[in-house]
This record gives C-alpha cells, sequence and structure tokens, in this order.
C-alpha cells in the first residue's frame, strides 16, 4: 500500500530524513520508534504531501505520490492524525468531525453514516459533540484527533504520537482503539514513543535515528532486539 524509496527531506542545511526507505503491506500495523528529534514526525507529513521531498519516491498503491499535492493524496486514502491533537479549538466536537470529511462533504447521507460509526467508537464524542473541542481533556482531544482523521474514510491511516502527554489509563483505551481499528481491517502506521506498547501492537516495525533507518523486523523481534531493549526499553 506504501512504499518509500530512499526518500530525503531537508529543512535548509539540515538533512531530517536520509534515504529513508520502508514499506507498508494492506492489513499491517507498522510502528516506527526513535528518539525525539529523529525524524519521525517528518516522515509522516512527507507521505501526506505536508513536507517536500529533496529526493526519493513516495509510492501509494503503486503510483509515485511524491509530487501529488496533500489534497490529493487524502484522495488516494492516506490520512493523519497529527502530533499534539491540534483539534480546533474554537470549534465544536462535532464540527471538527465535519471538517475532517471535507473531501467528501456533499455526501450528506455518508458524513452521518461515518460520523455515527465514530461516535459509536468513541462514546464520549457522541457525548460532548456541541461541547468546544478545546474544551475537552487531552485523551478526549486524542480520541477526536483520531475520528477526524477517519472521517475521510482512509484506507491507511498515520498516527502521529497518539499517547503523548496522556495519563496511562487513557493510554491503553488509545491502543485498545488501535487494535480496533487494526481488526476491522484498517491499515496503520504509528508513530510512538512508548515503544513497549507500540511494538505489542505491531506486525512489523522500524527504528528511526537522525533521520535514517538502523533497525528492523517484527514487532516481537524488535522488543527482544538487546538493543532496543537498551536505548527505548529501559532494559539492560
Amino acid at each position: 500500500m506504501l512504499t518509500l524509496e530512499s526518500i530525503q527531506v531537508s529543512y535548509g542545511a539540515i538533512q531530517a530524513l536520509r534515504g529513508v526507505s520502508l514499506a507498508v503491506k494492506e492489513g499491517e500495523v507498522v510502528t516506527i520508534i526513535g528518539a525525539n528529534g529523529a525524524g519521525k514526525s517528518t516522515l509522516l507529513k512527507s507521505i501526506v504531501g505536508l513536507e517536500p521531498l529533496v529526493a526519493g519516491r513516495i509510492l501509494i498503491d503503486g503510483q509515485d505520490a511524491s509530487r501529488v499535492p496533500a489534497h490529493r493524496r487524502l484522495a488516494m486514502g492516506v490520512a493523519l492524525s497529527p502530533e499534539g491533537r491540534q483539534v480546533f479549538s474554537d470549534q465544536s466536537v462535532r464540527d471538527n468531525l465535519i471538517l475532517g470529511a471535507y473531501a467528501s462533504r456533499h455526501d450528506h447521507d455518508a458524513l452521518e453514516g461515518r460520523m455515527e460509526r465514530f461516535f459509536t467508537m468513541f462514546p464520549r464524542l457522541r457525548e460532548r459533540q456541541t461541547q468546544l473541542a478545546g474544551t475537552l481533556s487531552g485523551g478526549e482531544q486524542q480520541m477526536l484527533a483520531i475520528a477526524r482523521a477517519l472521517m475521510s474514510s482512509p484506507r491507511l491511516l498515520l498516527l502521529d504520537e497518539p499517547s503523548l502527554g496522556l495519563a496511562p489509563l487513557v493510554i491503553q483505551d488509545i491502543f485498545r482503539t488501535i487494535r480496533e481499528l487494526r481488526d476491522l481491517g484498517l491499515t496503520i502506521l504509528l508513530v510512538e514513543q512508548m515503544a513497549n506498547q507500540a511494538l505489542a501492537v505491531a506486525d512489523r516495525a522500524y527504528v528511526l535515528e537522525t533521520g535514517s533507518i538502523t533497525l528492523e523486523g517484527t514487532g516481537r523481534e524488535l522488543l527482544k532486539a538487546p538493543r532496543v531493549r537498551a536505548a527505548y526499553l529501559g532494559a539492560h
């Protein structure tokens, strides 16, 4: 579904991604772990068209999307739930979800059907659908950010640090949701600093360090890898 071929992204003289190659197959959960500043968020932004490539190619379903603008990549079935939630704080929960379905906004019945589906998945959002998004708790905002991304009916969902700043019980809820989405057949590329939980849910995983992929394998293999355990799991 997604193939990155030696992609490079730079911020001026700083090379943020250095020849990154990876693949995500349909129905997989693939996790990317790495330290702060490794380039994880830049990687996801480049996939959805928010960061231009210096070199390399991005293939979506085998089609070269490297120069395709962001709104057309959304139409190709790729959606991002960004780091820090980035909900529209002065808009209601319901309006945030409607904005997530902007590309299909003229199909009222489909929009209402999707909204009902995600209100069922996230009952707290139904309870707060008229509430301003900025007044929600951190966990509720994260649920809203995921639901908003899902409103475009993506085939590939990119999740950027969904557990960031959340309480342990809320993090459990978020990972339960990721497992539920996987079981529904959605393909997921997950960037996450909670490496233990992220690798446990992953079919495959990559380690990104200073803009380069340094290790890859199944989630189970990386959970057991001494280098990963020492650097990301607090084990020695």
